[in-house]
């Protein structure tokens, strides 16, 4: 498989071309290209059979950003977050009251401003995935 997902030939993906009189190069993202000066990681490689007469040569190749490092960067930074998350628990531990409806009681003030934080995510997560399912939905009919 050797077509990226993100873009692609699939008319899923909603690709903008010059067929589209609106699509504007400069502010579209799928039409961007990237700036070839830009620097690039390289790695070296040995060239040639590696036979005894052959001279050990080496060839710089750029190395393409992969999902996996994607992934792996988000994950570090994913630790990072919940070590000072666990940090503002920890040295937030003042009870607090927490009235919600005919519902009483206390919590450290740390625990209640996690929960709150963690109803602000679903707040924005239940009408996003709507969306997302509305709009793969949508794909697969046209």
């Amino acid at each position: 498989m050797s077509e990226d997902r993100r873009g692609g030939d699939s008319p899923a993906w909603g690709r903008v071309g010059p067929e589209d009189p609106t699509a504007d190069p400069a502010t579209h993202p799928a039409l961007h290209t990237p700036d070839p000066t830009a620097e690039q990681p390289t790695v070296a490689v040995p060239v040639g059979d590696g036979g005894p007469d052959s001279e050990a040569t080496t060839e710089k190749r750029a190395i393409p950003h992969t999902r996996t490092g994607g992934l792996w960067a988000a994950l570090i930074l994913s630790a990072v977050v919940l070590i000072f998350l666990l940090v503002f628990i920890l040295q937030n531990t003042e009870p607090v009251a927490i009235n919600f409806l005919w519902l009483t009681g206390t919590l450290p003030t740390g625990v209640a401003l996690l929960f709150a934080a963690i109803a602000g995510i679903l707040l924005v997560a239940v009408p996003g995935t709507g969306r997302i399912l509305q709009l793969r939905r949508q794909a697969r009919r046209g």
